[in-house]
């Protein structure tokens, strides 16, 4: 009868079936992909309830996923806690994928020497289909007062000067969208003059785009500033540029000057980027003399 009905409809039994088989597959794939996820921004690790519930699966579908991964070597299960977390063997991956690109070989000499010229921290961001991630960055300051920030991959959008400069070459309910879903609008997250309304934040965006440049000035955190511009391949942009360190070295004087050299760098950078990053989708060794402050750009 199922049969008969789905011939009198047109569609081939084998068809159906072909694509029942594929959605599983694809269901599968999304699940392993985001315990993936999930796991690399825990390096620590989770425990699988953990997991589970982060992940709104069952235990039992998050222990078959985690117990693949780690016959297969992508994760592993510590032996003292029971806590699942991933091998190396992506991050080996990774960096292998970066230096294909040439980006490092190509691109870190520019910002070292941007940062050695403007004694901050610079950070070089690369476009990928969530929003940006940090992938090089250079400590132009050997003493005093230094900004180190917490090793931390995802590019925080609505606190960040390399999050504003990006989002300004958005539609604007794009942006606003992104920034929502990165935090705009709670007061639990980022710094003292962190913005926390949409109509601020778009008229931040629009400031940005008329200058060319993006400031964070106590947005992310108490005592620390930034400044960024994006790097663009043609009309696509593929990552950002920024320097950033404590906010005494970011004066209304010096502000300019120091977005003038970032604006520069991104421009030389533009024009010797090696690789070109698809455009995503849209989505709703410090001296022992240095004191050391921040967490986040």
């Amino acid at each position: 009868m199922r049969n008969a009905l789905r011939n009198a409809i047109g569609i081939p039994f084998r068809q159906t079936k072909y694509r029942g088989i594929m959605r599983l597959v694809k269901s599968l794939l999304d699940r392993c992909f985001d315990v993936i996820t999930l796991l690399s921004e825990n390096a620590s690790g989770l425990s699988l309830g953990e997991i589970s519930r982060r992940l709104d699966v069952p235990k039992s579908a998050a222990h078959r996923l985690l117990h693949s991964l780690c016959d297969l070597g992508w994760a592993e299960q510590d032996p003292d806690n029971g806590f699942y977390r991933l091998s190396l063997r992506l991050a080996v991956m990774g960096q292998r994928l970066l230096a294909g690109t040439r980006i490092p070989d190509i691109c870190q000499p520019i910002l070292d020497r941007l940062a050695s010229n403007t004694k901050g921290l610079g950070r070089i961001a690369i476009l990928d289909p969530d929003g940006l991630t940090w992938i090089s960055h250079s400590q132009g300051m050997r003493s005093g007062l230094i900004y180190q920030p917490e090793l931390v991959a995802k590019v925080p959008l609505h606190t960040t000067a390399n999050g504003k400069a990006w989002l300004a070459t958005l539609d604007r309910d794009e942006a606003l969208a992104r920034a929502v879903a990165s935090g705009l609008g709670r007061t639990d997250l980022g710094g003292p003059r962190v913005i926390t309304s949409k109509a601020t934040f778009s008229a931040a965006l629009d400031e940005t785009e008329e200058r060319g440049w993006a400031t964070a000035i106590e947005e992310a955190e108490a005592g620390v500033a930034a400044v960024a511009a994006v790097i663009r391949v043609g009309s696509q942009v593929v990552g950002t540029v920024s320097i950033a360190g404590p906010i005494h070295h970011f004066s209304p004087l010096v502000l300019p000057q120091l977005a003038e050299q970032v604006k520069a760098t991104a421009q030389e950078l533009s024009e010797l980027w090696p690789y070109r990053i698809a455009s995503p989708t849209p989505q709703a060794s410090v001296s022992k003399a240095a004191q050391v402050i921040g967490n986040i750009i």
